[in-house]
């Protein structure tokens, strides 16, 4: 087992499982691309559903396996963490970009909706933590109420964009989402999507592992859950997202950039669905400490913000960054700060 190994070894398992998740996103976001030329379902879109969900598997395996060990705080911290700190990665691509704000750049209706779609799915699990606890099954009712309302989401974001019925300022600093030129649209799909379907499973049993390794921590050192939940696994398996996200910046694909990270927080909210199923102790939101809810708000307040600032599209702030991208990176601050304090 992973977890009897010693602590060089830990490291060096939890370091090289990261490396293999980091190098594998990369090639990922370009197949993403392709993949969302050549079927033409959009990058805000692929960047969602494919990147967003691929990427986010390594952590689906971590909050899984720590609920299927009984450990409700760190599969509901290492889902919520998770999506603050792939928000905070919004903010620092957007150092990357130059030109104009990113959130300016990269305007796309199916972007907002996602982003309204992610604010509902973060409180949900608020809502059922405050009510009774009810279960059948072993699994709370908001679960599956969740896995429909992602369903419901993912085809009303599809829709948004088939059919807007609005579209955005152009400016000459608006990006459009067009096919690459070297990428021929009628092109055949699978070679690709097989690639993607092989590095996702790899990335799966990466998860995998640093979740052996999270929990580890947990047992040998006497670390709080929430706190390796939160800062330690949940900032490595998001890795990919940063990693795809200044990909995809430097690629010009900026709606697939934004589109990946909200599109990814919005699936990472289905870790709290699996986790639920996995957890046999009753409700897992019933079994969320005050930790857990106080980065499930840091998510929620993070999304407002940038939903903000992608209506707002400011097109230069300080730094030549949108002023949405400061306030990021300060309530990130501000939530480690309170998380490593905090008893």
């Amino acid at each position: 087992m992973i977890s009897s190994l010693s602590l060089p070894l830990l490291l060096a398992v939890f370091a090289v499982a990261g490396a293999i998740v980091v190098a594998v996103s990369v090639r990922a976001t370009s197949l993403a691309d392709l993949i969302a030329d050549r079927t033409r379902m959009g990058e805000a879109l692929a960047g969602g559903v494919l990147l967003g969900g691929a990427t986010s598997l390594s952590g689906v395996v971590v909050s899984v396996t720590g609920a299927a060990g009984g450990d409700a705080s760190f599969a509901v911290s290492n889902a919520v963490g998770g999506i603050a700190a792939q928000t905070l990665f919004l903010a620092i691509a957007d150092l990357l970009h130059r030109r104009a704000n990113l959130e300016h750049a990269a305007a796309e209706p199916a972007n907002l909706f996602q982003a309204v779609m992610l604010m509902l799915l973060l409180s949900l699990p608020l809502a059922a933590m405050a009510g009774p606890e009810l279960t059948f099954l072993g699994i709370h009712p908001i679960s599956p109420l969740m896995l429909i309302a992602y369903i419901a989401g993912v085809k009303l974001s599809a829709s948004v964009r088939e059919a807007p019925m609005w579209q955005p300022v152009e400016t000459s600093d608006t990006r459009h989402d067009e096919p690459d030129d070297e990428n021929d649209p009628h092109a055949p799909v699978l070679k690709p999507a097989l690639i993607f379907a092989a590095l996702v499973a790899i990335m799966g049993l990466c998860g995998w592992a640093i979740s052996q390794v999270g929990g580890a921590f947990i047992t040998r050192f006497g670390l709080g859950s929430s706190l390796v939940g939160a800062l330690i696994t949940a900032t490595v398996t998001s890795l990919p997202e940063l990693i795809t996200t200044l990909v995809a910046v430097r690629r010009g694909a900026l709606q697939l950039a934004v589109g990946g990270i909200i599109g990814g927080n919005t699936f990472d909210t289905l870790f709290l669905v699996f986790s639920d199923v996995a957890y046999r102790e009753g409700s897992l939101y019933h079994h969320m400490t005050q930790t857990d809810v106080y980065w499930l708000a840091t998510g929620l307040i993070m999304t407002a913000i940038l939903l903000g600032g992608l209506i707002l599209r400011q097109r230069e702030g300080p730094a030549r960054i949108g002023i949405e991208s400061v306030l990021l990176m300060g309530v990130y601050a501000c939530a480690v700060a309170v998380a490593v304090i905090a008893p």
